[in-house]
């Protein structure tokens, strides 16, 4: 498992910087916005709720992009440069990537463009527009995507079930937190219906529509005397994480 991966209730990670502000600097805002309008044009779009008309949408990018693409872009990263960056330079990098991997530019051609701006910072950015790549981006941005999806299957536990979080091998991303694998806890909801995730996890069994949960965990279960007195924990977590209650893993 990457440190990425086990961050969760991690000790001795050095001080926690609270920068109040969103965007640090102006590029961070364009690089947020190509990340929405490659959600809001991604091609898996056409098959979800709502519905989108991706099809007649004037636009060439035709991947499938969305929030786990861009994770699985960041935990793929080397432990020590996912700790160099900030957030946005992770951002950065794992949007030129993809970019790269699916062909749109190459890596000469991304280089050599880097480097002109780079001798000349006032170089005009590119321009363009079409008002109907604008509308379906303003349209996604109004309605989402829901990860719900049927048919609905039958939940495995109940309200109330004690169940055990597994310990799965993750690759280059996971939506199980570190600090809960092995962990016991009570089952406080179970969500409506059947929820998928953007992406397969591979190893780390996320994939098809399956049940959620909302789990209650004891602090002092997970972080011992450091757990703060009256606090509670809950993780909504994927019925592929769970098992029926064993003795935990310390």
């Amino acid at each position: 498992m990457k440190l990425q991966h086990h961050l969760g209730g991690l000790e001795n990670l050095g001080p926690v910087d609270y920068e109040p502000r969103v965007f640090v600097e102006d590029w961070e805002q364009r690089i947020f916005g190509i990340h929405v309008a490659m959600m809001g044009l991604s091609s898996h779009l056409a098959d979800a709720q709502p519905e989108y008309p991706i099809e007649e949408v004037p636009t060439t990018f035709s991947s499938t992009w969305t929030w786990a693409d861009l994770r699985k872009g960041a935990e793929a990263m080397n432990p020590f440069a996912y700790f160099q960056y900030r957030y946005y330079e992770k951002w950065l990098g794992g949007i030129s990537s993809f970019f790269i991997s699916q062909g749109y530019v190459s890596e000469e051609e991304l280089a050599s463009r880097a480097a002109e701006y780079l001798q000349d910072p006032t170089l005009p950015l590119p321009a363009g527009g079409d008002r109907e790549i604008d509308n379906q981006v303003v349209r996604y941005l109004r309605h989402g995507d829901s990860p719900r999806r049927g048919p609905a299957r039958l939940p495995a536990f109940a309200v109330g079930d004690r169940v055990t979080v597994t310990d799965v091998p993750p690759r280059e991303h996971t939506r199980l937190p570190g600090n809960l694998r092995g962990r016991t806890g009570t089952v406080e909801r179970v969500f409506e219906g059947s929820y998928a995730y953007f992406c397969s996890t591979g190893a780390d069994g996320i994939g098809d529509p399956m049940p959620v949960y909302a789990v209650r965990f004891e602090p002092a279960d997970i972080w011992g005397e450091l757990a703060e007195p009256d606090a509670v924990l809950y993780g909504e977590l994927y019925q592929a994480y769970l098992t029926p209650a064993t003795e935990e893993i310390r």
